[in-house]
């Protein structure tokens, strides 16, 4: 007998169904049965539903032989039922990812209880998911199960059935049905509510609700007079209703909500066709006077709406409807008649500071559209503050964002006049987005474009042949802009041929590094170890920050990792720090025993990065920052292809990769697992990766911006560059490599979603770290572009190496940064490690450069 019974009525959604249904059988709880409903649709549902049948044997297809409505649609689907729980899903709706293995914990949680009421979100045409506003009344705070009297604000929520999981011995003795007809769900939501022993609630979204046109309720009809009926029988039930129902107490709240589900139906323009406003406040009046309950409050301008509904004053009704129009009207207007006059008033005061002299003493500060304090410019200020004393600086930022601002330094406010007085006055004006399109640049001034990182996505003028990823950018506008900045900062060479291409002006490069990378590269153990703490990452874990890129291509940003699967099977000593919309789980306060902690909002990714281990990531900039960190990073680019056409890469990290490559999520788990993510190969390709995009963050870069930007120094003069070789940044708190690797234990094929979590097993006891602890059959080593395949010689004594050294073999490798392919040759068997250095052609002296573009 399965676990859950999904029941899924369809009528003339043949558009939607195969989503409706792929949503329910890819579940990664697979105990189910789904029953397919056709109710009599005059398109290809029920050719749908048998193609689906067909495919997957959990799908049953119950076909009606005649169109019965939703409500006997549902009826029928439960009598072929045998589950232990009813859950109800329309046609054109969804269950989310992960949603009926959250419900059956949450079941198993509460001790069974008869009924499990979770959340759902509204989704539109845009993709946009809008959680339901009544959110709150789920809280799984407080004692559960419970009664209905305890928490009575469930009755408040939505009534429909498909926010809600019933017990199907439950339904059957208390005798619950569906009734035909509009609004069916109300005959059966307060019953079912007022009748269950215990409930519960999941404080999760399960069900994305589609908003479409043509739907039931959104398509006048007469059929919307059916709500008299539907409350006739919620009344029913309360007169013939046992002892334990309560229905005295429950008949003013039900009447209450009654009132408010007519007033509804009749003030939307959707609902009642047109000339029978008039006949549905008649039948209103009549049916409060029948079920008439006195001492149900409301406040008053819901006391308002009721009475003339319960009158049935329509007219009446339509006035204050228009009065009430013409009020919101004339608040806007009086709103907006202010906020014309202060623009105004801002123009001018911005003319007038704009006539004084420039203050060289002021320098204003902004980052990402009115950011809070951090990335490049961040570091600038921090570094003027330092080097130049006599500069006083301000931060440009919302009220919300001041508390990020370090005390020395002046807060700003976006659209103030104090704010546009730092834009006429201040002398250095520098940001690492687009400046406020209200700067008029004078004559001295100096503009600072700091960018936002090392290019890696096409960006500026590559994105004309490249719509999804250009969205609403403005061309000219991008242009105009550029052509203001008098320096821009870059890291490394790739960036500088970037911006000089995309970004065409007459501005001087600063090839001298990322200024926010000097806090990683100054930071001490004593550093590492506070950011953890603060995170509350326990010792001996090894932390990944996973952090990947939006994708232009989706107009929602949905999981590419399921992260609760691979922390299963990786086990307990491995923690996920999630940093971005589209890498949060499905259910980050239940997620993985609390192995999985959203840091979206986390003000400093400079103490994320030093508080992880390893980067997990796909094609987000961090990479570069991180790999200055030289700290394992382990790509997944299992969509490679996609993001490519959609916005496409400067860098092919294929070819050369910061370290291991896997293309789907069991690759991924086997990098983690067998020790690939931090062995020998992965060290090299991150040594070759650091040494082409982080030749100048040293820790020092930030310093050398301001002394050329504000003292003038020339390159002889400025701090030199600390080569990579030479650096050596705080390492990670999770041990070192040479840590036994993990090994699988039997159980389920691999894809598994309920495998068995890796285990530990004994290993080399000293020595390095072992790259290929799995054997492997012939073909390319797991998780790297290029390369032998490796396989597993007897285990090393202690101090032998596992790897044969590399050489050079002739011939260019397409598309690599450090010169020809690395080939295995033979090496000795024992004795210290032989790899030979890697040696690269002549380049540019080490130190700092500067590239002037006079276009």
């Amino acid at each position: 007998m399965p676990r859950f019974s999904v029941i899924v009525p369809a009528h003339q959604v043949q558009a939607y169904l195969p989503a409706c249904l792929e949503s329910v059988l890819s579940q990664s709880y697979p105990d189910l049965e789904l029953l397919a409903v056709d109710d009599a649709s005059p398109d290809a549902c029920g050719e749908i539903i048998d193609e689906f049948a067909a495919r997957d044997p959990r799908v049953r297809a119950v076909h009606l032989p005649e169109n019965q409505g939703l409500g006997p649609a549902r009826n029928a689907g439960m009598r072929e039922a045998t589950g232990d729980y009813l859950v109800f899903l329309d046609g054109d709706d969804t269950l989310t990812p992960q949603a009926l293995r959250l419900i059956a914990d949450r079941l198993e949680e509460t001790g069974e209880p008869d009924v499990l009421v979770y959340d759902y979100a509204r989704t539109d045409w845009t993709g946009e998911a809008v959680r339901n506003r009544a959110a709150a009344r789920l809280t799984e705070d407080g004692p559960a199960p419970f009664r209905l009297a305890d928490r009575p604000g469930l009755l408040n929520l939505l009534m429909v059935a498909w926010n809600k999981t019933c017990r199907r011995e439950f339904v059957e003795r208390a005798g619950l049905t569906f009734p035909p007809g509009y609004y069916e769900d109300t005959p059966w939501t307060y019953p079912v509510l007022m009748s269950a022993g215990s409930i519960a609630t999941l404080d999760h979204v399960c069900v994305h609700y589609r908003q479409r046109r043509g739907s039931i309720l959104g398509t006048p009809d007469r059929r919307h007079f059916d709500v008299f009926a539907q409350y006739d029988r919620v009344f029913a039930f309360l007169e013939s209703a046992p002892e334990p129902v309560e229905a005295d107490r429950w008949r003013p709240v039900l009447y209450r909500r009654m009132l408010d589900h007519l007033t509804v139906v009749y003030s939307r323009r959707d609902r009642l066709p047109r000339g029978s406003r008039a006949e549905f406040l008649r039948r209103a009046r009549a049916h409060c006077r029948r079920h008439r309950v006195p001492g149900a409050p409301a406040p008053l301008p819901v006391r308002l709406r009721h009475a003339l509904v319960k009158l049935g004053l329509h007219r009446t009704y339509r006035v204050l409807r228009l009065a009430a129009a013409l009020r919101r009207r004339t608040a806007r207007a009086a709103v907006r008649a202010p906020r014309a006059a202060r623009t105004l008033a801002l123009r001018a005061h911005y003319r007038l500071q704009r006539l004084l002299p420039l203050r060289a003493d002021r320098a204003v500060f902004a980052a990402d559209a009115g950011g809070g304090y951090g990335c490049n410019p961040g570091a600038l200020e921090g570094a003027f503050r330092e080097a130049a004393p006599h500069i006083r600086t301000a931060w440009a930022t919302g009220p919300a964002l001041h508390h990020t601002v370090p005390p020395g330094t002046r807060r700003v406010t976006p659209g103030t006049a104090r704010y546009f007085t730092e834009l006429a006055r201040a002398k250095y004006v520098v940001h690492n987005a687009p400046f406020d399109r209200r700067l008029v640049k004078r004559r001295g001034q100096v503009l600072v474009q700091t960018q936002a990182g090392t290019p890696l996505g096409h960006m500026g003028l590559d994105l004309l042949e490249r719509p999804a990823a250009a969205g609403a950018t403005d061309f000219p506008d991008l242009l105009r802009d550029a052509g203001t900045w008098d320096y821009v900062l870059s890291a490394n060479r790739h960036s500088t041929l970037t911006w000089q291409r995309v970004f065409p002006g007459r501005y001087t490069v600063l090839e001298y590094g990322q200024p926010r990378t000097d806090a990683l590269q100054r930071a001490t153990p004593d550093d590492v170890a506070r950011s953890r703490e603060l995170l509350g990452v326990p010792e001996g874990t090894v932390a990944i920050l996973y952090a990947p890129a939006p994708r232009d291509y989706r107009r929602t940003q949905l999981p590419a990792l399921d992260l609760e699967r691979v922390l299963r099977r990786l086990g307990p000593r491995f923690l996920v720090l999630v940093r971005g919309e589209q890498a949060r789980p499905v259910h980050p306060l239940a997620s993985a025993a609390g192995r999985i902690v959203d840091v979206t909002g986390h003000p400093g990714l400079t103490s994320l990065c030093l508080a992880s281990d390893v980067l997990l990531t796909d094609y987000a900039p961090l990479m570069f920052d991180y790999a200055g960190l030289d700290r394992p990073i382990v790509l997944h680019t299992a969509d490679h292809e996609a993001y490519e056409a959609a916005r496409g890469t400067y860098v092919d990290l294929r070819a050369c990769p910061p370290g291991a490559i896997a293309r789907s999520e069991d690759e991924l788990i086997d990098i983690f697992a067998s020790g690939h993510w931090r062995g020998a190969r992965a060290t090299r390709l991150r040594a070759a990766f650091r040494e082409r995009f982080c030749p100048y963050d040293d820790g020092r870069a930030a310093e050398r911006v301001v002394r050329r930007i504000v003292f003038g120094d020339d390159e002889s003069e400025l701090p030199p560059v600390v080569p990579p070789h030479e650096r050596h940044p705080a390492p990670g708190a999770a041990g070192s490599p040479t840590d036994t690797p993990l090994t699988r234990v039997p159980g389920p094929a691999a894809g598994s979603p309920t495998g068995p979590p890796l285990t530990r097993v004994p290993g080399p006891a000293a020595g390095p770290p072992t790259d290929a602890p799995l054997t492997t059959t012939p073909g390319p080593a797991a998780g790297y572009p290029t390369g032998t395949p490796l396989t597993t010689a007897p285990a090393p004594t202690a101090g032998s190496p596992t790897d044969t050294p590399l050489t050079r073999a002739p011939g260019p490798m397409a598309g690599s940064p450090t010169g020809p392919p690395l080939t295995r040759v033979p090496g000795p068997t024992a004795g210290p490690p032989t790899d030979t250095p890697l040696t690269t052609a002549p380049g540019p002296a080490a130190g700092s450069r500067v590239v002037s573009d006079r276009l």
